[in-house]
């Protein structure tokens, strides 16, 4: 409406159908394709003398110039028709070309898709937080700067990494001592050692009241070679770190000692040449002072030494110190007996000609002490007899012992049992991989086999064992490929064979499962004992909740404070009520889900399965005596634990652990049973408890993954279990309190049972600079710097001599350790020896 023009349009006129339209020449649409056929009809229009009245209305100006514009041949006739074919033409294209990126961006996706599921092309992960901290550099320090622990600064955790906004303390300057080599050879500045004897005193007439005479051990049959003590120099290395994780002052362990390889493995063929039945390594380095380990008792030639039958004749003497033994079990369905197992069981104690019950007649014992003189020990009869223990060294039949390997078995065997009198057995579980071999079928090939197993000097102290005879013996299991792996192999069931092994021997009441690469810088004897002594006299109130978390002292305190800590978490929950309007809050991926924070059900008794009855709460079960709320931490104090482990009991439940589905046997139509994992198998077990999961594998067919079936059982059926706080270093400076929440990131403070849990699969990584874990890379490093080798361009002999001279460790566990390749001088003689023949 804006531009009608009533004047024009009263002077508008019909036009002829080829007149000239009145419309602006300057228009675009002036050439219409659909009324012209070419340009020489419009020129021909243009140039035409018969005019209408309404063109004389158009200016000549404007005519003119447009002629002139429309006589230029611009665009020929041919291309004037083209751009709709070329339009197609485009058009064309570009659809193609979205169709084929269609497919290709549909096809990427696909592959995307494809190679997350598969775990293809993943991005680097962020480095971890702790990789970020520095190192700690005074674990290597030499013997020469002992100092008493009470005055030494350690150099973690001080009081900045405890309280960030403390003060930083002052540094102190380590004062290294500058003497030269020839001083150092007369013993200028070396402080002196002394034995370490962590066993009891044997003559105390208490002792002696209590469990009788201890006969003493020997390694040869005129009782003629004794095996050298430890030697430990007391104090620790001047800034040496404390322990992070763990105490020794709450398991009763000496903390005020150190050990330098030389005293811990001389005794055992370290630091002299094999011509004199040494092992040839240790000859370089730092070897200052190394001759008093030997200046009492000689080194020991062992290469004629028979672990096996000196073993056999320590138990033979120390015999009356002990529980009668029980009759053990034959074979019968193999032999085939006529009168059932009661008639064919036998006396199974290894070694031992009569058995301890056939001995009625009292005996006076002559014991020669170490000073010469004799004196009559009080008669055999006393008031307790000792439990027997085995511990159960688990290898394979292939395995290639070298002379680090060696030295580890003889420390263990002569610790715990050649020394104490026979309180351990050590025995070999042997693993037979090849299961085509007959060794069921032919005693000589058992035996050929079994003597191919082991070093000569530890022949017959093997049980071989397959995983087809596990198949074979707990054959109701379903055969579940969890992961691909079958249900009997070693992997998932490692605990089978023990629980075989243990039902076949009723003679140990305690079985210690321990592994090869397994190391131990102090004394086993005095870990084992001191251990157990803490498990035995832990109650049974909030035992589960405690033994399911970490203990740092330097952020939880004392072991009282620690403990009243985890009853408030457990009971109360960490999410309390001043702040329960987190429920209206968005989630949270960097916490724990908001279930995890609520108050938990204390465990109190047996913890059975949903929709079991096959599940029998025999006379191996056990039942509170009283309520939670009566007790008063009463319960439990005394018993033994009917299971020790060294890293935390926790709930696989709602965490990433990667095994934790791995359930066989049990019906899950509502959820999985009860559960707790204990990461890696050594520890200790009770008979009662092998004696149970033997029944459930064999009877109800139910078991779990190696290192959650003891623990879930011991659950399941109301027994004890313990985990050790052992003290557990770490090698960077992480901030304590950090340290402490990382590690105990799951429910309600505890180390699992949540996602955020340091045992979900994509955190177990902060355990990597730790000396205790199933890939702990410190660990390592830190026994063959002890040993004195370099590690990283650190450490090794020229160091040890120009510095502070050997490292000193307190005692510390150590796992793993593998493949430790030493220097030894035999190979140095060989290669003189071929100079001298060429």
């Amino acid at each position: 409406m804006l531009n009608f023009r009533p004047l024009q349009v009263a002077k508008r006129k019909l036009q002829n159908y080829n007149q000239v339209p009145t419309r602006d020449l300057e228009d675009a649409d002036f050439y219409d394709e659909k009324r012209y056929d070419s340009d020489d009809d419009i020129e021909d229009y243009l140039s035409s003398s018969t005019s209408s009245p309404p063109s004389s209305r158009v200016p000549s100006g404007v005519l003119r110039t447009k002629r002139s514009s429309l006589s230029r041949p611009t665009v020929s006739a041919y291309s004037y028709r083209n751009p709709r074919a070329f339009t197609r033409y485009f058009g064309l294209a570009i659809a193609s070309t979205l169709v084929l990126l269609a497919i290709f961006l549909l096809r990427s996706g696909w592959a995307s898709a494809r190679e997350v599921q598969l775990g293809l092309k993943k991005p680097p992960a962020p480095p971890p937080v702790w990789q970020a901290f520095p190192f700690l550099k005074r674990y290597h320090g030499g013997i020469r700067t002992l100092k008493p622990r009470s005055q030494n600064e350690p150099e973690y955790p001080t009081k900045q990494d405890i309280d960030p906004e403390a003060s930083p303390a002052k540094t102190v300057e380590l004062q290294r001592d500058e003497a030269t080599p020839e001083k150092r050879k007369e013993g200028g500045g070396l402080p002196a050692d002394a034995i370490f004897n962590p066993y009891p005193d044997y003559q105390n007439d208490k002792y002696l009241d209590q469990y009788g005479p201890v006969q003493a051990c020997y390694l040869d049959t005129n009782d003629s070679i004794k095996i050298p003590p430890l030697r430990a120099y007391t104090g620790i290395t001047e800034g040496f770190p404390n322990n992070i994780i763990g105490s020794y002052d709450v398991l009763g362990l000496r903390n005020d000692v150190c050990f330098e390889r030389f005293g811990r493995l001389g005794p055992y063929g370290l630091g002299y040449s094999r011509k004199f039945g040494g092992s040839g390594a240790g000859m370089e380095g730092d070897r200052e002072g190394i001759e008093r380990v030997w200046e009492a008792t000689p080194e020991i030639d062992f290469r004629e030494v028979k672990w096996g039958e000196a073993q056999d004749r320590c138990l033979e003497k120390n015999r009356l110190r002990f529980k009668p033994n029980q009759k053990g079990r034959n074979h019968f369905f193999q032999t085939m007996a006529t009168k059932g197992p009661e008639d064919e069981t036998v006396d199974a104690t290894p070694g031992q000609s009569k058995r301890a019950e056939d001995i009625t007649e009292t005996k006076v014992i002559e014991k020669k002490l170490e000073n010469g003189t004799e004196r009559a020990q009080p008669k055999a009869q006393h008031k307790n007899l000792l439990p027997r223990t085995c511990v159960l060294i688990r290898t394979w039949s292939d395995y290639k012992y070298d002379d680090e390997d060696i030295m580890f078995l003889r420390s263990l065997i002569s610790e715990l049992s050649i020394q104490s009198g026979g309180e351990y057995v050590v025995h070999f579980l042997i693993h037979v991989k090849d299961n085509n071999k007959p060794i069921w079928a032919d005693d000589q090939v058992y035996q050929k086999v079994l003597k191919n197993s082991l070093p000569a000097e530890f022949e017959g102290m093997g049980t071989l064992w397959s995983e087809k005879q596990m198949s074979l013996i707990y054959a109701g299991v379903d055969e579940a490929f969890f992961r691909d792996l079958p249900v009997h192999g070693a992997y998932r069931s490692t605990f089978m064979p023990v629980t075989y092994f243990s039902h076949q021997h009723p003679e140990f009441e305690f079985f210690w499962q321990w592994e090869m690469d397994i190391r131990y810088t102090g004394h086993y004897y005095h870990l084992f004992n001191q251990v157990a002594k803490f498990a035995d006299e832990q109650p049974r109130k909030g035992l589960w909740e405690r033994s399911s978390r970490f203990y740092v002292p330097d952020t939880h305190g004392t072991w009282e404070d620690f403990s009243h800590m985890v009853r408030v978490q457990t009971e109360h929950g960490t999410n309390s009520k001043a702040n329960a309007w987190s429920s209206h809050l968005p989630p949270n991926p960097h916490m724990p889900e908001l279930e995890t924070q609520k108050p938990e059900k204390p465990i109190w008794g047996p913890e059975v399965p949903l929709d079991y009855p096959d599940i029998e709460l025999d006379e191996a079960a056990v039942k509170p005596p009283r309520t939670y709320t009566e007790d008063k931490y009463e319960w439990g104090v005394g018993e033994p634990a009917d299971l020790i482990v060294f890293n935390p009991l926790f709930d696989p439940d709602h965490t990433n652990w990667i095994l934790a589905e791995d359930v066989t046997g049990y019906n899950r139509t509502r959820g999985f049973p009860p559960r707790r994992t204990a990461i890696n198998t050594a520890g200790r077990l009770s008979r009662r408890l092998l004696e149970t999961m033997h029944r459930e594998q064999s009877i109800h067919r139910h078991t779990m993954f190696s290192e959650m079936w003891p623990a879930s059982c011991a659950l399941h059926h109301g027994l004890k279990a313990v985990y050790a706080p052992h003290p557990v270093f770490i090698d960077r400076k992480w901030p304590v309190q950090y340290l402490a929440a990382i590690f105990n990131n799951g429910r309600n403070g505890a180390s699992g049972g949540a996602r955020l849990s340091v045992f979900s699969d994509e955190r177990q990584h902060n355990f990597r600079g730790t000396t205790w874990y199933y890939d702990a890379g410190f660990a390592p490093n830190l026994w063959k710097r002890w040993l004195g080798y370099k590690v990283d361009n650190d450490g090794g002999e020229e160091e040890e001599l120009a510095g502070e001279g050997r490292m000193c460790l307190p005692a510390v566990l150590l796992h793993p350790v593998k493949q430790v390749d030493m220097i030894y001088e035999q190979e140095e003689k060989k290669e003189e020896k071929k100079e001298e023949k060429k």
